[in-house]
């Protein structure tokens, strides 16, 4: 019996190689259609909840400009690598000497010279997929630019209107660090390729560079250096809003020595780029080392010792002298940046005298004032609202509460407000299920306000408005809260005509029943299609929604629903007060957020941190800190009051400062989504408040 293998034809292994090869592309064909389904599902949903606020011009300005921004820059790096890549091939030597370093290469070269294509296409579509993310992130920089509106303020030191820091600056920025990346990335792939097929040796002995190679590196190193030059010349108005020195912006070392310093090596660069250039035209390779050398004493010297000497032996022995210019401009341009050029500084003076008696009736006049000093706390007494008005263990109070004013028996008054909103945690374990969590207990109820300044004779807060249902001075209103602070799960609402009302308002006073309701208010995105309930159930990552017999032809649902959301996705150019405060306007409880404009480049003005500043009695709560701005800024306008209505989540922006020239800016990128002052009605008016 013969031992020897069957003859097949083909070597063993070689039929499981093309089923790995199979297996492979499947396992990648499965990525890519995963990828563009989430993709789908996330850009379609977005358009959905955009449409059901009205505000689909946003979402198409941003969904643009980002895929604009990505496919351009994406593009722009993606061609320069395979450019360089391909460029250093077609000029290899083509008989390169055979060295031991080359005899080493060979084996390199031999291994991937047959998927060379591949390597260049899968390197050049990664590093451009980075490049495009990466430049659709500033989209709202870009916008900025692309929408400028001057300040009608020029900048003490260069003369430039501050619209250029604070708009135009940061853009050049990003546009010269992307040329950064798109010079270093093709210098490193051109030099690995050149390297790679002999144009470039490391080894001692003979020529290191082909005349191609020397020629293809040397434009490359001179464009970067060329570069380095325009970025020392912007960072001489970087100067303008740094903030290393004694006060934002220029001080007297920057203006006597630095400035002169970032001019310097503006010039040595364009020169060192000059010497790259003509090393490319002919071979002097000692020149544009000669350069990067000066370049980089040039940097060190007057750009980093020269300075330190000036503020050691000029600045400090009279600082206060060489620096008080400098400080005035900054004072100026703070006071401008916030707002507060306007407000008036003058010495209070009391004019009793000490051992002067006081006079009889002296403070009669301030009578009417007494009523207005607060007793009720709104950031602790919101467990005492949860405790007297909750009613059911499923609604809650937000803490800290708000102070609003409302005209009461002919006199305004301070009221401490609430609002009766859903709180899922205080159901029982056996009754939380989906149905339940998505489906009956989907909103709050009512609206509660108690006397700022008086309490009742127990100490209990005097309350006006509340109990359910609602009683008390406001009469008639719609109190169903769809949308409120504490809203952050989706619920889906809504019911055929003619069919029961399963979503629950409250328990009847016997405890014997309850009283539904179905959801009228027109918010949120429907959900009776099958496309509609698929892409939602991928998005939560709920096959509920699918399945349900309670999602039927007339579901809508219901996300995104606290303030800060609702209005940071219609105005993703606003920075949002985290403190959001209830008012009933016209029967419907509106919730008004504070929004403001906000730069970090406003030229002199003294950076502040937003956490530090809005800190405060109405920021804290038993609970920990909340409605907190983050970052720094040096420029800030209260420049828009949101509203967003509870029950129908209708969002609507109003200009509050219209003269603000961030504002006007956004208006031009984003036009029509914002009213003007004229538009808010006067029931809403007398709510709004300094933020």
């Amino acid at each position: 019996m013969s031992l020897d293998p069957p003859v097949t034809g083909r070597p063993p292994g070689a039929a499981r190689l093309p089923r790995r090869r199979s297996l492979a592309a499947a396992i990648v064909v499965l990525g890519v259609v995963l990828v563009l389904l989430l993709v789908f599902v996330t850009v379609y949903t977005n358009l959905l909840w955009f449409r059901s606020v009205g505000y689909v011009s946003v979402f198409r300005t941003e969904v643009f400009t980002k895929l604009g921004l990505f496919v351009v820059f994406g593009v722009a790096l993606g061609a320069a690598v395979t450019i360089n890549a391909v460029l250093a091939y077609r000029y290899r030597p083509v008989y390169p000497p055979m060295t031991v370093e080359q005899q080493s290469l060979e084996r390199y070269r031999r291994s991937v010279d047959p998927y060379r294509r591949l390597i260049v296409v899968v390197v050049s579509v990664a590093l451009g997929l980075l490049a495009g993310a990466s430049a659709a992130a500033g989209w709202k920089t870009y916008l900025a630019w692309r929408n400028a509106t001057g300040f009608g303020v020029r900048d003490p030191q260069f003369g430039l209107d501050v619209s250029f820091y604070v708009f135009d600056l940061p853009w050049w920025r990003f546009v010269v660090g992307f040329g950064f990346s798109v010079l270093l990335l093709s210098l490193l792939v051109a030099a690995v390729v050149h390297y790679v097929y002999g144009g470039v040796r490391v080894a001692a002995g003979g020529e290191r560079t082909t005349t191609a190679a020397r020629v293809h590196l040397s434009v490359l190193l001179g464009l970067f250096v060329a570069l380095k030059a325009v970025s020392y010349w912007l960072d001489r108005y970087e100067l303008a809003v740094g903030s290393g020195g004694l006060v934002t912006g220029l001080t007297y070392t920057d203006v006597h020595a630095v400035l002169p310093a970032k001019t310097i090596l503006a010039v040595v660069s364009v020169i060192c780029a000059l010497m790259f250039f003509a090393n490319a035209v002919r071979k002097l390779w000692l020149l544009p080392a000669v350069g990067v050398a000066t370049l980089i004493l040039t940097a060190v010297v007057i750009g980093g010792v020269y300075p330190a000497i000036v503020q050691q032996f000029q600045v400090k022995p009279s600082e206060a002298d060489r620096e008080a210019p400098y400080i005035a401009r900054n004072i100026a341009a703070t006071r401008a940046a916030y707002g507060l050029s306007a407000v008036s500084v003058s010495q209070y003076s009391a004019s009793t005298s000490p051992g002067t008696p006081a006079q009889a009736k002296a403070l009669r006049h301030e009578a009417t004032t007494l009523p207005g000093v607060r007793l009720l706390d709104p950031s602790i007494v919101s467990p005492t609202f949860a405790q007297l008005q909750r009613v059911t263990g499923y609604y809650g109070f937000a803490d800290p509460l708000a102070v609003d004013r409302y005209t009461i028996g002919g006199r305004t008054r301070d009221v401490v407000v609430g609002v009766r909103e859903l709180d899922l945690a205080g159901l029982p374990p056996a009754q939380r299920n989906w149905t339940n969590d998505h489906t009956v207990y989907t909103h709050g109820y009512g609206f509660v306000a108690a006397l700022a300044g008086t309490v009742q004779s127990d100490g209990q807060p005097d309350f006006v408005e509340g109990d359910i249902p609602p009683s008390g001075f406001l009469g008639a209103f719609q109190p169903r809260v769809y949308f409120g602070q504490s809203m952050t799960t989706y619920s889906i609402v809504g019911a055929p005509p003619g069919t029961p009302a399963v979503e629950l308002d409250y328990p009847t006073k016997s405890g014997a029943g309850q009283t539904t309701t179905t959801y009228t208010g027109g918010g949120g995105v429907p959900v009776g299609s099958m496309l509609n309930r698929l892409v939602y159930a991928l998005k939560f990552q709920d096959q509920n929604i699918v399945l349900s017999k309670r999602v039927n032809a007339s579901s809508r649902i219901l996300y995104n629903r606290t303030p800060e959301q609702r209005v940071a996705q219609v105005a993703p150019w606003l920075t949002l007060d985290g403190t959001a405060y209830p008012a009933v306007v016209n029967g419907q409880i509106e919730w008004i957020v504070d929004g403001y404009t906000t730069s970090n480049s406003y030229p002199y003005s003294q950076h502040v941190s937003l956490a530090a500043a809005t800190s405060g009695p109405t920021t804290q709560s038993a609970s920990g800190t909340t409605g907190i701005l983050a970052g720094q800024v040096n420029y800030l306008r209260n420049s828009v009051k949101a509203t967003v209505n509870a029950y129908t989540g209708a969002v609507t922006l109003y200009a509050w400062d219209s003269h603000d020239p961030v504002l006007r800016t956004w208006e031009k990128a984003f036009p029509g989504t914002v009213k003007p002052k004229s538009d808010i009605p006067a029931a809403l008016m007398s709510h709004l408040r300094y933020p």
